[in-house]
């Protein structure tokens, strides 16, 4: 690949009503879609790989029949394949929305090709993902189901799939788009955003983190915040931000290299 890429979530909170089961922001998906098209074509070397949450599509049944823990009898296996299905049926749309806006997408289903061990990734072929990415593709993948040699089945987050894709791409920045301005203290009562967060000074505001009540199996903000934190660790020249996907031209802007929201790095 010439130069690093950008990493891109498109988040559950963004492209679903999270209280409403199976129930997609079909406007909001387009105007991403539409911000994405813009980008690449003021920048046409960008090297961009996107993600997206499942939202109300995957979470609900996720957590009904406790996925994200383990899968092992009859009822977990159908529960299994029914989050299998939603994730599935909400990147359908997504998918669409990317190529009515003229995104040369193709998907990559972490259940077709990721074998988890105990909740995380143990291996996942990513030779296709970067043949795409080198061809001028943008690489899709997304929230959902997972073989686990430990759990039977699990669930990956998004951010499970970039920490793994990271390490292998080591992208310049990694741009997670929610519903939220940021990372938010006091979520609810008295919320403030919080413009940085370091590994160190993480612990002096991670109490204060907390997100909306609907179902979120993969942990929410302040697993979000741990996940991407761990990341930077990982890779210093790595820049996080999360910021609101919801205000027009605020993914342009991200992709075009402003810092939105709250921004996390390495110290």
């Amino acid at each position: 690949m010439n130069g690093a890429p950008v990493f891109l979530k498109l988040g559950g909170s963004l492209i679903t009503v999270k209280d409403k089961p199976s129930t997609a922001r079909l406007e909001g998906i387009r105007r991403a879609s539409g911000e994405i098209a813009a980008s690449r074509w003021a920048n046409p070397g960008l090297q961009l790989l996107l993600g997206h949450g499942s939202g109300s599509f995957g979470h609900f049944p996720a957590k009904e029949h406790g996925t994200r823990d383990g899968v092992h009898t009859p009822e977990q296996w159908r529960g299994f394949g029914e989050v299998w299905r939603q994730a599935a049926a909400l990147n359908s749309i997504v998918m669409e929305a990317l190529q009515d806006a003229g995104v040369p997408t193709m998907a990559f289903p972490p259940s077709a090709g990721a074998l988890a061990q105990d909740g995380q990734i143990e291996r996942w072929e990513l030779q296709p993902i970067l043949a795409a990415l080198r061809s001028g593709l943008v690489p899709v993948v997304y929230g959902d189901v997972a073989f686990d040699l430990a759990r039977g089945g699990t669930v990956l987050s998004t951010e499970d799939l970039f920490k793994y894709l990271a390490a292998a791409f080591k992208p310049a920045r990694i741009l997670l788009a929610g519903d939220e301005e940021g990372v938010l203290a006091n979520y609810g009562t008295n919320p403030q955003l919080i413009p940085e967060i370091t590994p160190v000074t993480y612990a002096m505001v991670s109490a204060s983190i907390r997100g909306p009540v609907a179902p979120d199996v993969t942990g929410g903000m302040a697993g979000k915040v741990e996940s991407m934190l761990a990341l930077v660790q990982q890779l210093p020249d790595c820049e996080v931000c999360i910021f609101s996907g919801l205000l027009p031209g605020n993914i342009e802007k991200a992709l075009s290299g402003s810092s939105l929201g709250t921004r996390l790095y390495a110290n």
